[in-house]
């Protein structure tokens, strides 16, 4: 089963989805007049910007489940594993991706909140929603739909929790079952209390996990600023395949830093537009403002503090594209967490295992939770006028308790193989919808961009705008 997993992941994550992933990155980052450097300032003040609602959460709120789910296992094993198949150059790719995810952020976002719907007295939309409303091909939205339950409620929520079994058997030698069981307890807790508990947890717990991350990298780095010039210049040059040693893996350096960028920021994937869809704001531009904001923290802050740590204090392997070793400073350990604990115990002994397994921990347990909300949805996509609809996300929650529990107890190579599965097929179906609705990111940012200038507040009235199937905003602003 494995190999033919593999093999399907071989395919889906090819060539083909490294140009489609950049290429509707450029799309929206040139086609915007780059809105993620040109509006940076204006990010920052939607963040602090709106409050909650009966139907939906702050954009504070609303950015913080989406950090959540962005930031998790991606930003610290997905980070080293990028390292150990495409080397140093694999961080540069991945700083590309995150810019230009930025872009594409911005545009599933905006998307997701021009097309959101009420369902049962709350916000949903996304992917699912704006590819079939926006371009009348329901198949497609369905389609999304369809793999964002496989990705969000089945494969998902059991690798999050492998990574934090292992981490807690590695550093305190807790069981794996046991630790499978907690998790799942305190998913039920917050996740069955609905949006409104996901999204105050994650405002809480987000900032705090994501400063303390930095700070450790801080400290790791001014412990080795020797270092950090030939670190840089070693990234660099393997970017752009001049550095020998690794010459021969340079596909994969490209390869592996789209592939983890897209997986960790989930800029492209969709699911952060998900949450987008539930904050209540006057203009759409104003949350897919703040949604891009935070594929910057997760890529070139979160996931260049693992990626600095790891290199700086040279501790990681490379394997070559034969299976011989290029670099080989850690024998004993393949791909995975423990480069970055090997860089923290080398500032204080024996405090590496301790944090990573504290910081994967919380960063995967606030992705497990973003899932639970992002399985609603696709649940709410199907059967949103189905009076059992709350017995039907209550199965689905259920599914995912099971499969944290599966998690816990399984090996590494099956849960990732599953995961970037999931994982492929709803970008796949994502950046296919955003190239079919593109038009409507450029429409609303200058509808967005002339009521400022004007001096307003800015309000969406989509009949204004000619877009159709938006009538939720004729409620929402009268």
């Amino acid at each position: 089963m494995l190999d033919i997993l593999n093999r399907f992941n071989e395919l889906i994550w090819g060539n083909a989805m490294i140009f489609l992933s950049i290429g509707v990155g450029l799309l929206f980052t040139v086609g915007t007049g780059f809105v993620q450097i040109r509006l940076f300032k204006e990010m920052l003040t939607q963040l602090r910007k709106g409050e909650d609602s009966a139907r939906g959460i702050s954009s504070f709120q609303s950015f913080a489940m989406a950090l959540g789910g962005r930031v998790g296992v991606g930003n610290i094993a997905g980070v080293a594993t990028a390292i150990y198949f495409g080397g140093p150059g694999a961080v540069f790719w991945m700083w590309v991706m995150g810019f230009v995810g930025a872009g594409t952020a911005f545009a599933e976002s905006i998307l997701s909140q021009t097309f959101k719907e009420e369902v049962s007295g709350e916000y949903r939309g996304g992917p699912a929603q704006f590819i079939a409303l926006g371009s009348g091909q329901k198949w497609l939205g369905a389609l999304f739909a369809v793999t964002s339950f496989i990705a969000c409620c089945i494969t998902g929520p059991s690798l999050q929790t492998f990574n934090i079994a292992d981490a807690m058997k590695i550093a305190f030698g807790v069981p794996p079952i046991i630790v499978g069981i907690a998790v799942a307890a305190l998913f039920c807790v917050i996740v069955f209390g609905g949006v409104k508990r996901i999204g105050k947890f994650a405002e809480v717990v987000v900032p705090f996990m994501a400063i303390a991350y930095v700070i450790i990298t801080v400290v790791v780095l001014a412990a080795n600023y020797e270092h950090i010039p030939g670190m840089f210049g070693l990234i660099f040059r393997s970017a752009f395949n001049m550095e020998s040693a690794f010459g021969a893996i340079f596909g994969g350096t490209v390869m592996w830093g789209v592939k983890r960028a897209v997986y960790s920021s989930e800029a492209g994937m969709g699911t952060g537009a998900i949450a987008a869809a539930a904050a209540e704001v006057s203009h759409p531009a104003k949350q897919g403002l703040a949604q891009a904001f935070s594929v910057y923290i997760d890529t070139l802050v979160v996931c260049t503090c693992t990626a600095l740590m790891i290199l700086s204090t040279g501790k990681y392997n490379v394997i070559g594209a034969d299976g011989e070793m290029i670099v080989h400073n850690l024998p004993g350990i393949g791909e995975g967490a423990g480069y970055t604990q090997a860089a923290i115990d080398s500032l204080a002994p024996g405090f590496g295992g301790a944090f990573v397994a504290i910081a994967i921990l919380f960063f995967a347990f606030t992705t497990i939770l973003s899932f639970g909300f992002y399985t609603d949805s696709a649940v709410s996509f199907f059967f949103a006028d189905n009076k059992n609809l709350k017995k039907i996300q209550l199965g689905a929650k259920i599914l995912s308790v099971a499969m944290i529990l599966f998690g816990s107890v399984k090996e590494a190579d099956l849960v990732w193989g599953l995961e970037d599965m999931g994982v492929g097929m709803m970008v796949w179906t994502n950046l296919i919808g955003l190239i079919l609705v593109y038009k409507f990111v450029f429409i609303l940012l200058k509808d967005y961009e002339r009521q400022k200038k004007d001096g307003h507040d800015p309000v969406f009235r989509p009949d204004a705008l000619g877009i159709k199937n938006a009538g939720l905003w004729n409620k929402i602003n009268g």
